[in-house]
Formats: C-alpha cells, structure tokens, sequence
C-alpha cells in the first residue's frame, strides 16, 4: 500500500526526462553501510560523501560519472590529527557529512560525535578544504558543538552559510531543537556573526540532515525527518530569503518508505545534485529489512531517485509517487563503468596500502600495529586491545553488501595462551559480534573458538575445535539471510580445494542490526545502533605483546553457498 499525500492537490511536475533517456541504475547504487549521503557534481564529475561512524578513514567518498556506476576513492579523514575517535562509542564518530565546491575548492563538514547516550549528545563539528576530494585535506576547523549533521550552503551572492540542527536536553523540550545558521567566512576559516534559528522544525518532526539549495529565486530547505527509521523521510521548505518566512511543501513528504511495501525502506536524509543539462536527482538513505519491518543488517544504504518540479516550484519524484524507486532512469549518454552490484572482492594483499574497500575501527592504521610489507603478500596484524573496546584494536574489516555471502581467509598465528587470539569476525559494535578466534589453550595447544558477543554478554556455543598442528588454516563464514556460519580447513593446497568443517551452530546474524542494538528507554535510548554488519580480520593480545597474525588470500563472494 501507499501513504496519501496531504494538503493541497500537487501541480503536474515539469522537466520530466524524455523517452531517449533507457540507461537504468539500480539502488542501492551504494549497498551496505553507506548512510547520510552528500551528492555533488563539480563539471562532469560527481561525488557521494557518506557517513563512517566509529569507521576509519572518515568520510566514505565514491566518484561516478553517470550516477549510477559509483567507485571507492577512499576516506577523507585518514588521520587521527583529522579525526580523534579513540573512546568514541559505539555510533558515534563521523555523522552526516556535508561535501560542497566553492573557490574552485572542495569543502567538507561533518560531526564527530563524542557522546550520544542520553539526554546529551556531545559533538564537535568541523570544516575542512581540499583541491580534490582525495586531498590532502587542510587541518580541521572547529566551530559550534551545537548539535550534529552540519551542511555548508555557498549562496550566489559569494556568502556561505553553515548549517545544523539543534540538539536541546531539557526535559519537557523536543530534543531536535530545530535547524540553525551561522555566517562562513570562506577566506578567514570562521563564523561570523550570530548563531540564529532558521526552522524551528518540519511537520513531522526529528527534524535534521539539513541541506539548502538556490533556484528560480527561491531558497530551498531540505531536511530528514520522523527519526531515521522506518517513519523516515525527506521533506522540504521554501523561503524567499534566508531570513523567512519558511513554508512547508503542502504537499507533505517528498520521499518516504512509511505505510509501503516498498523494498527500499527507511527513505529519508536526502540531498539534490543537477546534471550538466539541468536535470535533476536525489541521492538519500534506505535500508533493506531481512523481513518486512525487520532487521535490516546491512545497514543504511545510499540510493538515487529522478526530480522532477512543479510548475509552481515543488520538487517530486519523476518516477511517480512518494516512496523510493528500486530500478531508475538516468542519461542514457552519461552511462559509464564502475564496480558491479554483485562482483567479488579478491584482495591479496600485494598493494602499497589498503584498498579502499576496507575500513580500521577507530583509530588509523600505524606501523605499531598493522603492516603491508613485512610479509610479502600478508595483512600482518599485531593484537592490541579485545573485541570489546572502544579504543585500540587491531581489526581491519569491509561492508557486508548482501544478505547472502561468503568470505573466506587464511590466517598465520601462533598463540600462546587463551589471551591472545585473531581470525574472522562478523562485527556490527563492541557489543555485537561473532568471531572464529585461533587462539591458545592450556590443555590442547592452539584450538578455534566461536565467540558470541550478545550486547555485551559473551558466550561460547561449541566446544574448542582442536587443530591438528601448527601452521596457517583456512577460515570462512557463510551468511545466507539471518543464518551465518562459519568454518575452516587445513591451509589450501594449490592442487585440491580445501574440505571445510564446520564449527559451532548456525548463528542469528540479524541481531548484528541497528534494531537490535538499540537498547535503554524508547524515547532517549543508552546505546544507539546507526551502522551495519563488517567482515572482518582481527588480531586480539590482552597480554600486550603484540604477537603477530598473518593474513592471506581474502575472498568476499556474492550469494548463498552452494
């Protein structure tokens, strides 16, 4: 079913593409964790900025030429002088960045939240500026801790203005306080001039992601509102000066999931680019529940809808209706190439650094623990902090983007004692994870352990796998939808595959899920879960030494298991 709209009856739109436009892309055009997305276009390029959360490097960014085939350019942030998130919690770290182009420069804001639990929510946002999305980014700025989800508008008149909503603790108050603005001075790096309220809020409410847009004399503002779950939605307001009056879309939501069957749920937090001849589109958030109104593990995802406006001026999806459309129109003479939908990913790791497909938890890669070059061919990983710590662990892990998977590496360690353990893991946050460790064990030698970590309460569901020898074994996890399971064969034979054994029971991967990781009062929530599922390599020593674990031979492969 539909939601109806509300208010007054929508005029016909306009500037609809025309029928010599059959390329088509497929959303999401960013699957897995790619929430919060800032589209831009700068000549016949365009970039997609998305949130990273407690993820290094910060700031997911993608290149396209056609909007629909998009390629990993890497992180923004690579730095812990950029970005500080040793001891962030869980879904904390990098929300809502903002990518804009002004002075023939690229501009970036985004927040780094500190703490979100509670009526509090403490958050540092900053600008920075580049030549190119892929740096070098100058050193951030910092300016009003206000509230998250910054966004820089660069008006016609040479002016710049930042943006943000409003976080307000009291009680009795409505948290999301309504978005504000404060004057940018592009040359001196500073605000100026009062922090003011532009919209006090939208008609539905958790109003925030804030974006401002300039056409036909009008100024648009766009923001997320209804919370970023399944009542999620873009709606706009219009003003002709940025001092108001603001008006509300009689229309109700532009884009919205809330009351449909759609397969994109979630829709919300959205932002506009236009193409080099005037169309235009919005890139916005969804997810892609296991089950209607279910978990959705692979996070929220980054999808591109048609606009089309009004003749009186209201911009509406092309494709019809309110909620998202799964298979899109774009310039069919745009069409270009990038990484496909459902393509493996191979890494052996013969490359100068990490691909950027891969992402660390907090805290950069450094010689202290992490290395492309001491073996040859290897990911070596020396063990820092466990699993369950929000400061240094040695854990460099991808996006699962796909409900059915396999991944597979072959890992070379030689623990000691039950304190020291690395292998595969299928991480969402510190409290939610499972992990196929090798690890020692004072009766047995090295055994595998499967470690379940249930928001927070650790369990183990099988006896230790005892390992014939020394030497480096296989290891996999197979998800096909809520069930994963994992593992592991003697390390592979060039002649023979390896004859794989399972270990432990099938495991609900749907509890690595933003829904089952919220946890505390409905309205003001202690945990938060804002990311998605990772699959990840691992190397865990609570006796400090660092001991070392090779790893080789990553494969992700698209699909349930044969």
């Amino acid at each position: 079913m539909t939601v109806a709209p509300t208010g007054a009856t929508e005029a016909q739109p306009t500037g609809i593409p025309g029928p010599g436009r059959t390329a088509k892309l497929r959303n999401p055009v960013l699957p897995g964790f790619h929430p919060d997305p800032s589209i831009l276009r700068v000549g016949g390029d365009y970039y997609l900025a998305t949130s990273t959360f407690e993820w290094h490097p910060g700031v997911q960014l993608h290149h396209s030429t056609d909007l629909s085939h998009w390629t990993p350019i890497g992180g923004a942030l690579t730095g812990e002088r950029q970005l500080p998130m040793a001891g962030n919690p869980d879904s904390g770290g990098v929300w809502a960045p903002c990518l804009s182009h002004a002075d023939g420069r690229f501009h970036l804001v985004w927040s780094n939240v500190r703490s979100l639990g509670g009526a509090f929510k403490d958050v540092r946002n900053y600008v920075a500026t580049a030549p190119h999305p892929t740096g070098p980014w100058s050193d951030p700025v910092e300016v009003h801790g206000t509230g998250f989800d910054p966004s820089l508008f660069h008006d016609e008149d040479g002016r710049s203005w930042l943006l943000a909503m409003r976080w307000d603790h009291r009680p009795g108050h409505d948290p999301f306080g309504g978005i504000v603005i404060q004057e940018w001075d592009r040359a001196a790096r500073s605000t100026v001039g009062p922090l003011r309220t532009l919209w006090e809020t939208g008609p539905l409410g958790r109003t925030e992601g804030p974006h401002l847009y300039r056409r036909d004399g009008w100024y648009y503002l766009m923001v997320a509102e209804g919370g970023t779950g399944y009542e999620h939605a873009v709606t706009v307001a219009r003003s002709r000066a940025l001092t108001g009056p603001w008006e509300s879309d009689p229309a109700g939501a532009m884009l919205t999931s809330y009351g449909t069957e759609a397969t994109l749920q979630k829709a919300g937090h959205g932002s506009l680019v236009s193409t080099p001849t005037g169309e235009w589109y919005l890139a916005h958030l969804c997810a892609r529940p296991l089950t209607p109104g279910g978990r959705c593990v692979l996070g929220r995802e980054t999808a591109i809808q048609r606009v089309a406006w009004t003749d009186d001026g209201w911009p509406r999806l092309a494709d019809g209706g309110r909620q998202p459309h799964e298979y899109v129109t774009v310039p069919a003479a745009e069409a270009g190439t990038g990484p496909a939908h459902d393509a493996p990913f191979v890494d052996d790791f013969t490359g100068p650094g990490l691909r950027p497909e891969w992402a660390t938890l907090r805290i950069a890669p450094d010689p202290g623990w992490f290395s492309l070059t001491e073996r040859p061919g290897a990911l070596r990983l020396r063990g820092q902090e466990s699993p369950a710590s929000t400061h240094r662990q040695s854990l460099v892990a991808r996006r699962q983007q796909h409900h059915s998977c396999r991944a597979e590496v072959t890992v070379d360690y030689a623990p000691r004692t039950s304190q020291q353990m690395a292998g595969l893991i299928h991480f969402y946050n510190t409290r939610l994870w499972h992990y196929l460790q090798l690890t020692g064990d004072e009766e047995h030698g090295r055994v595998l352990r499967l470690g379940v970590c249930d928001n927070g309460d650790y369990t183990e569901p099988a006896d230790p796998v005892v390992l014939p020898g020394p030497g480096p074994v296989r290891l996999r996890l197979d998800v096909d939808g809520a069930r994963g399971t994992f593992s592991w064969a003697p390390a592979p034979d060039d002649d023979k595959p390896p004859a794989f054994r399972p270990v432990g029971p099938p495991l609900d991967v749907s509890r690595l899920s933003d829904e089952y990781a919220v946890t505390g009062p409905e309205r003001l929530p202690s945990t938060w879960g804002f990311t998605g599922a990772f699959i990840g390599l691992g190397a865990h020593d609570l006796l400090r030494e660092g001991l070392p674990a090779d790893f080789t031979r990553f494969r992700y492969r698209p699909g349930a298991a044969p």
